[in-house]
């Protein structure tokens, strides 16, 4: 890249003050000493979970053993409706609940719908396919509308940010594949490792100083261990047509933004209904940055209205599709 991106103020700040601070980065650390750090950053840098209704531990079966998760909903009751299945971010190595507790309550006070975030198994203790696995089999719990839930599930909305949105992309494809009790009517990645089976222009033109690094995702690529030509471990690679609408964010300054728009572009040429924003001058991770940087508040707002947008499409032709008995 030979011009000089643009940087938002917020997004600059910020910046200089990670790259001065000294110590190890990601990438030089243990996994352990790395999920630690993710999880003290999480109060400097992002906003309160704030007042919800319900928030509630829940135990998933899994593959390999319980899958904890938890439940965020604006409302102790609702009817039967749409639920939100929602996978953090990490590079599969590191994040948790807790790392994404505030945006999942936000999702949940926004859209209006329950959401079940999943703390599935994480690399290298657990590698490629553990986390795949877990997520779609938290899917189809979610999709089953069990009495733990405490309400019916009509459609399932497959969400995730980073790792967390190639899980997303994933489990809709597992579910495509092989149908849940209820289908995915939303999936909605963001900024997710699409494809890391070829190299794309954004790795090198961000590939120091904005936070997420080539080196770390070097590193988080070497402890996932997935083989990057499966449509599991690069879904880009896989069959698009058939899946499920799509609301996908990416950032201006990230290393694997080209990724997520040759996804959403891929999508558009399988047929598949798109809708697509670049939060410019911003960098990877910004839903979670959102006390560090104000300006992401925006950009997280017009991403949930697009997504509440497309729900609002999926529930209405569901209905209409009930009333003509199909």
């Amino acid at each position: 890249m030979t011009d000089t991106p643009f940087v938002r103020p917020d997004v600059r700040g910020l910046l200089d003050y990670l790259n001065a601070m000294p110590g190890p980065r990601t990438h030089q650390m243990t996994p352990e000493a790395a999920r630690q750090g993710y999880v003290a950053m999480k109060d400097v840098a992002d906003l309160p979970v704030g007042d919800l209704a319900t928030i509630r531990d829940l135990a998933i079966p899994g593959p390999a053993g319980t899958i904890p998760a938890r439940l965020f909903d604006a409302r102790e009751h609702r009817q039967p409706g749409p639920a939100m299945v929602f996978f953090h971010g990490g590079g599969f190595v590191i994040g948790t609940i807790d790392t994404h507790a505030s945006f999942c309550a936000e999702i949940a006070r926004v859209l209006d719908v329950p959401v079940v975030s999943v703390d599935y198994r994480l690399a290298p203790e657990h590698r490629w396919p553990a986390a795949p696995d877990d997520c779609e089999a938290a899917a189809r719990w979610v999709a089953d509308s069990p009495g733990a839930l405490g309400r019916s599930v009509t459609g399932l909305i497959l969400c995730g940010d980073s790792a967390g949105g190639t899980l997303a992309i994933v489990a809709a494809m597992d579910l495509r594949d092989a149908p849940a009790a209820v289908p995915v009517i939303v999936q909605a990645p963001i900024y997710p490792a699409a494809d890391t089976s070829r190299p794309y222009p954004s790795f090198d033109a961000f590939a120091d100083g904005f936070l997420l690094t080539r080196d770390t995702m070097l590193w988080f690529a070497d402890a996932y261990a997935a083989d990057v030509a499966h449509a599991r471990g690069s879904p880009l690679l896989g069959r698009l047509d058939g899946l499920p609408p799509a609301v996908i964010v990416t950032a201006g300054l990230d290393p694997i933004r080209d990724q997520g728009r040759a996804y959403a572009a891929a999508l558009v040429q399988a047929g598949v209904p798109v809708t697509y924003r670049e939060a410019a001058g911003t960098i990877h991770g910004f839903v979670t940055l959102r006390k560090a940087i104000p300006s992401a508040q925006g950009d997280v707002a017009g991403y949930l209205a697009a997504l509440k947008d497309a729900v609002a499409e999926a529930e209405a032709a569901r209905v209409l599709a009930q009333a003509a008995g199909r």
